[in-house]
């Protein structure tokens, strides 16, 4: 039985998710046209490997690798086990196991990109911190440590020499991330001193938006609430610093050279990642461009009328609704 047909038999969509604020447009704009949707907390849920029948429609994955950051690293690797299991079954999943290993794993987006042969700042994987001078040697400093499993720049530190990168080795003062595995990679100095974010949909190109950086700020995600709990700087809950990030710095629409863009398509295309964004910077000692940092299903700019012309919601529904098979009922 296909994904329409089930659709057409009553099913809902399911939202699985763990972040409590990214998804409320989202959630608003199900509810305003009326649509069935369960909303399935990744680090409340549980599954019955016997069942074999899929009682959603379409079910949305948007497990953040950021999780751990809000006391839910669990829920990332209980994750891996849901998805395999809908895969299994062959579930209708938006952003299922395949694409999800490559949205939490830096190093699976390394290897996609060199792939695809684009550029990407150079790096080296390593599992102990032991292993991090050696790594860095043939590298270009300053070099940044970053986890494997990252979110929201949490855990990203930077070396600007490689004495600094032996002596943080040797005491243990670095942390891996929560897989026991790391990147030292280059940093690049981004010219403009800001990087883009391009975002697609069902494979077309939606919008982009250009960020402009703070000194040593790994933290580029344009969502409200991106802030990790507890960082310097994280959004006070009565209101945004520039009302649109929380970053206090100003984003802006931004249109992206057509080759750049089909970059993005391919990149998008390869990780089977149907909304999404795909990070690049202009690196300023050689004017070239280099892809860093691949998401799936993007929260989406804050503001996004004022900032790119358009909020993007209702389009992100009208395709899961497409996807699911399910027409929209807007309400009265």
């Amino acid at each position: 039985m296909t994904a329409r047909n089930r659709a057409t038999n009553g099913q809902p969509l399911a939202i699985f998710y763990e972040h409590p604020e990214w998804f409320k447009p989202l959630f608003a704009e199900l509810d305003r046209r009326g649509v069935a949707s369960d909303r399935l907390l990744a680090q409340e849920h549980r599954f019955d490997p016997a069942e074999r029948e899929c009682p959603y429609a379409l079910i949305v994955n948007r497990m953040s690798p950021s999780a751990y950051t809000r006391g839910h690293t669990q829920a990332i690797f209980y994750t891996l086990q849901y998805l395999a299991y809908l895969k299994e079954i062959g579930a209708n999943v938006l952003h299922g196991y395949d694409t999800y290993v490559i949205e939490f794993s830096k190093a699976r987006q390394i290897s996609l990109l060199h792939r695809l042969g684009l550029r990407y700042p150079r790096a080296r994987v390593i599992n102990h911190p032991s292993q991090a001078p050696a790594a860095a040697e043939g590298l270009t400093f300053p070099v940044i440590l970053k986890p494997n499993i990252g979110g929201s720049g949490a855990k990203i530190v930077r070396f600007d020499t490689p004495g600094a990168l032996r002596a943080s080795a040797e005491v243990g003062a670095m942390d891996l991330g929560i897989d026991g595995t790391a990147l030292i990679q280059e940093y690049l100095p981004a010219e403009g001193n800001s990087i883009v974010r391009v975002e697609v949909l069902n494979g077309s190109y939606l919008y982009a938006i250009r960020l402009f950086l703070m000194a040593d700020e790994f933290n580029l995600c344009p969502a409200d609430y991106c802030r990790v709990p507890g960082e310097e700087g994280a959004p006070d809950p009565r209101g945004l610093a520039d009302g649109v990030s929380g970053r206090g710095v100003p984003i802006a629409g931004y249109t992206p050279p057509p080759k750049i863009i089909e970059d993005v398509k391919r990149i998008t295309a390869a990780a089977q990642i149907e909304v999404g964004g795909v990070e690049y910077l202009v690196n300023s000692r050689d004017g070239q461009v280099y892809y860093y940092d691949i998401n799936a299903l993007s929260n989406f700019v804050a503001d996004a009328p004022n900032v790119v012309g358009f909020d993007p919601f209702p389009r992100l529904v009208d395709f899961l609704l497409a996807r699911a098979g399910m027409a929209s009922p807007v309400a009265a």
